[in-house]
């Protein structure tokens, strides 16, 4: 809809819709917006219409907006039991000298990573210094258009010497067939279901990838098409690519097929993550059970890696050859996570879960016990675990992981089917 089919009027919030349109020749130049979740909280009708102005331009295709008629306090009341979006926009009337002070509880339950843009009344320099200083990205001065918001966003999220959106969290198994795609994948729906954060999902296995299957999807393209055409890869491009599986989750699917040979260099998947990153606040990487040069490259650059394995002798040893090359190629970063999967199969010899990690003087983030049933229906309805019985243990598994990769635990001693009272630091969101 058309800036010419709402009413012209003057607010705290909205100059005339004239003026509006005159300035939207101001961000003809903005590219699309990224998959980010915005929340904004209006106090006046006339921030209401540019939001919903702001819903209906092009740029935010990719946006998941909700817009609110409320103040900071009820920002601060809804994200005391929610997680908090990539970014809020808040709108107050408060006097400069008791805005910090409105502003705390909302601070004490948002995210590290989420962004504040504050619309006010007072143009004071001092106000918008000491906001800046305390971590608000921007503060514009009331009446603002759509053209202002949508580029306080753009300077935030676009802007090309910016911090990149996302992050990355790569699943690898310690041997094949040990469950780590089973994993990434209802990590991945975990992560959109729970947070409604816009998730990536890559299989990264082009061969034999099964996230297809696992979603009960048949996509014409994928992958493939990204790894095999980087001079075509752009915002434009991904989305082609890209197939819908839930509200918040997409799928860069493998082509399962061997009409040719996969063999790929060092940097032949770095353009991709490069734009996953830019255009998805989280993207979940399928590594394939192989050690080459362009999975050590992935590994290498991935913000978090999950290892899977089960409880036998091959395992405990790659698992200790895995750990022992990723803290060469990772000298600065944290340990990979280690889940135990498939633990109790039945007539099967196993080592203990305390032998296996105490040998690699690591402790498991999650211990998963043998379940033929409910991963066997899961799997073959094309399903997530949640969806086939959320109550089960593991379906609890499968979300405090959820929350451990994403940031919002931290994390404690494991306990067999689940990750234990691990939701201290940081609180569950």
């Amino acid at each position: 809809m058309s800036t010419i089919d709402y009413k012209i009027e003057t607010g705290a919030g909205e100059p005339d819709t004239v003026n509006d349109a005159i300035r939207s020749n101001d961000i003809d130049h903005l590219r699309p917006l990224p998959r980010i979740s915005v929340h904004a909280f209006c106090e006046t009708e006339g921030l209401l219409r540019v939001m919903e102005r702001c819903g209906q331009d092009r740029r935010m295709t990719k946006v998941t907006l909700r817009i609110n008629r409320g103040t900071i306090a009820a920002a601060a009341s809804m994200f005391s039991t929610t997680p908090t979006p990539n970014l809020i926009i808040l709108e107050t009337a408060t006097e400069p000298r008791l805005l910090m002070e409105e502003l705390a509880p909302l601070a004490a339950v948002c995210d590290p990573s989420t962004k504040v843009i504050i619309i006010g009344r007072y143009n004071d320099i001092p106000l918008y210094r000491d906001l800046i200083r305390n971590g608000i990205s921007e503060y514009i001065v009331a009446p603002v258009a759509m053209p202002d918001v949508l580029s306080a966003i753009a300077a935030i999220f676009v802007d090309p010497e910016a911090e990149p959106l996302g992050r990355s969290i790569a699943f690898i198994g310690a041997k094949g067939g040990v469950g780590s795609s089973t994993l990434a994948h209802n990590c991945a729906w975990g992560i959109s279901n729970l947070f409604s954060t816009e998730v990536v999902l890559a299989d990264l296995d082009l061969p034999y990838g099964t996230a297809n299957i696992n979603f009960d999807q048949d996509p014409p393209q994928g992958i493939s098409e990204a790894v095999f055409s980087p001079e075509r890869l752009d915002e434009v491009f991904l989305d082609r690519l890209l197939t819908k599986c839930s509200e918040h989750l997409s799928l860069l699917a493998a082509p399962s097929m061997l009409d040719r040979p996969y063999d790929f260099d060092a940097a032949a998947f770095q353009p991709l993550m490069e734009i996953l990153l830019r255009n998805a606040p989280v993207s979940v990487l399928d590594v394939p059970h192989l050690w080459a040069d362009w999975t050590r490259t992935v590994l290498a650059e991935a913000d978090e890696v999950v290892i899977t394995a089960v409880p036998d002798l091959a395992n405990l040893r790659n698992a200790k050859n895995l750990l022992d090359s990723l803290k060469k190629i990772r000298p600065n970063d944290k340990m990979p996570h280690l889940v135990l999967n498939q633990v109790g199969m039945p007539k099967r010899p196993e080592i203990s879960p305390a032998d296996f990690c105490d040998s690699l003087e690591i402790e498991p983030v999650a211990i998963i016990p043998f379940d033929a049933v409910l991963f066997g229906n899961a799997a073959n309805s094309g399903r997530m675990i949640a969806e086939i019985d959320k109550k089960a243990p593991t379906a609890e598994t499968f979300s405090q992981l959820a929350h451990l990769v994403t940031g919002r635990v931290t994390a404690k001693k494991a306990k067999k089917g689940g990750l234990g009272k691990m939701l201290g630091m940081l609180g569950r969101k």
